[in-house]
Formats: C-alpha cells, structure tokens, sequence
C-alpha cells in the first residue's frame, strides 16, 4: 500500500522477500553491519526505519496476519551509473583524503555515542549517518529530505545532488572543511555531525554549492528553485550565481542575503541578518567582494561593489559602503575605520 507522499511509501505484505531476509537478522539499536550505498545496488538493499521512535529498525506485528509495518526514508536512484567509492586507490590518496575519511568516521562515532545517549533517536541517526559508507549519499539524502516538494521531490532531489556530487569531487572536499571550520570557529557546535545535521547555516551552505555549480552549468530555472527552497527552509537566501570558498561559517544564518555578483573568500565568518546586497544604482557586478579570513558581524550590511580586505572584521548592525582595507575593523553606521591599516595611514 503506497501513500500519497513521495517521501515515504509503505507496504504491508503477507509474504514478502525483504520481510523474510529483516527476520532473518538481529539489529541493534543502530546498524553494525554496512549498508550498500553504490547506485548499482540500491535498487537490491534499501535503508529501512520504522514509523514510530521505537530503537528497533524493523516492527513485526506477530498477529494471524503476520503484518510487517517498514517505511523506506528515500526513494531509490537511478541517475548514475558510476558509484561514488568510499576508497579511492591508495596511491592517489594524500593526507588530506585521510582526514577526509577519518572525519566520516569520526562522525559515525558520534551518531553512534549520541544513540547511546538518546536511544529514541537512533532511527534518525541511522537514516541519516549510519547507514551510509560515504558522505555524499548522507549528504545528499539528507538535503533531499530537508528541500523537498511538489515540484521537486525527494527522489529527483537526490538524482539531482548525487550527479552533482559526483560530477565535481572539490565539492565535497569544500562541505568537509566547512565542517572543520564550524567545528573550530563556533564554541556551541558540540560535535561534528550535530554541525551536519541540525545547523541551517551550513546546510544552506551545501545547497548554495550544489546550486552554484548548477547555476555555472546553465541550469539556472533548477538552481533558482533550489535557492527558493533554502530560502523558505533555512531562512538563508543565497544567490546560485554567488561564489564561497572553503571552511565558510554562517552562524545562525537566519536572514542572511547574497547576491548574484558577490564573491566569498576562505574561512570567512558570517553572523545572522548579514547583507551582502547592491545599492541599486549599478547593474551586472554589483556585489561586495570578501578576502579570507573576514568576520561581519551581526545585522551588517554591506553594500555595492565594494571590497572587504583579507582579515578584516566589521562590527555587529554596521553599514558599510565603502573598501575596507585588510586587517582592519569597521564599525558603526556609517562605518568608521579603527586599528590595522587604517590606524597605520592615519599616523603617518
């Protein structure tokens, strides 16, 4: 019996041969065992939760009708016809492609620490982290879930994500450092996969990247939905045409805005109610311009196309219309340049 929802569908055999092979084995409250992800295989071995919060993956009605109640979390892909390994050859592997592996793991760890601390949630975990052998299938899956309605369903979302993610590898590399970032930068994230899951700033950061690299394929009508539907879900409106480097923190991220033309440099830190908006008066590349290592603080605005120095820090509800020089801090309405470079010219 299939429910209306693409998200979820349900079914109710007497005899069937997934419910004989679930009998078959023991779970735990999350899986020890691995669980394929590879496209080639997805259509053989499916991600299973139960409808309630129950710690068990499967529940068994043991009644004269021998009743199996299962909920499948995502539908099946069919998109790709390369899998996405979780080795790559050992010769190709450099130490950054360690810590990559090593920060999934890590993150498996966690949810598995977390479900014995909470053992109510160890469905959501295991849907979500546990039961995937790489990161982009938890990735994609998860924003597949999160993004998803009538026009695009969860099912096209993931094709859509993984073929992405697989297309362009620097991608992920760039979703891992800003997992990095979050972790070292903000003293509230408690853990690596809490950062995965439950913070909007980097999901709608993951979304921007996928979007992003929609947006370059010309594929613009698909990357605009995607940015309309973080927008409605993460509060965060990011433009597809916008560019962000690596180890990006948006905290909180609630009323963030960037624009088409605004470029992001790396490990910059964004706080809420930030804009990086145009001032109306120029069209084409009117957007502001970040070096590294930025800080703007909270109810910023910063607007045209203007360029903010490498290190700067500009201080909480200020505006700022103007070039910031490197290592300098801006503060106010409108904005008054203190300390760094701007002291050392004053001096002189």
């Amino acid at each position: 019996m299939y429910s209306s929802s693409y998200n979820y569908f349900y079914f109710m055999p007497s005899h069937h041969f997934l419910g004989s092979l679930l009998l078959h084995h023991s779970f735990l409250p999350y899986p020890h065992n691995n669980f394929v992800d590879s496209p080639r295989k997805l259509d053989k071995k499916l991600a299973l939760c139960i409808q309630d919060s129950r710690t068990h993956v499967l529940e068994c009605n043991n009644n004269n009708n021998n009743t199996y109640n299962a909920k499948f979390y995502r539908p099946i892909s069919k998109i790709l016809t390369q899998p996405i390994h979780a080795h790559e050859d050992e010769d190709d592997l450099g130490q950054e492609e360690n810590e990559d592996d090593d920060l999934w793991l890590t993150m498996k760890d966690e949810a598995r620490s977390e479900v014995d601390r909470e053992p109510i949630l160890a469905n959501y975990y295991f849907n979500t982290i546990l039961s995937h052998n790489v990161i982009e299938t938890a990735l994609a899956n998860y924003h597949s879930v999160k993004l998803n309605d009538s026009s695009l369903p969860s099912g096209t979302l993931y094709d859509i994500f993984m073929s992405v993610l697989a297309e362009d590898k620097e991608i992920i590399r760039e979703v891992k450092d800003d997992l990095r970032a979050v972790k070292e930068r903000y003293s509230a994230c408690t853990n690596v996969v809490h950062c995965f899951l439950n913070y909007k700033g980097f999901l709608a950061c993951q979304a921007h990247r996928i979007a992003h690299k929609l947006w370059s394929q010309d594929r613009k009508l698909l990357a605009l939905m995607i940015q309309n539907r973080v927008s409605e879900v993460f509060a965060s409106d990011i433009h597809p045409g916008a560019k962000i480097g690596r180890g990006m923190l948006i905290d909180h991220a609630t009323g963030v805005v960037i624009g088409e033309t605004a470029v992001i440099g790396n490990n910059v830190s964004i706080l809420h109610n930030v804009i990086l908006g145009a001032t109306g008066k120029i069209s084409r590349d009117r957007h502001p311009k970040v070096g590294d290592g930025v800080l703007i603080g909270a109810g910023t605005c910063v607007l045209g196309n203007i360029s903010i120095g490498e290190g700067a820090k500009i201080g909480a509800g200020s505006v700022v219309l103007k070039d910031v020089p490197a290592r300098t801090t801006a503060v106010g309405n409108l904005t008054k340049l203190i300390g760094g470079k701007a002291m050392m010219q004053a001096n002189l």
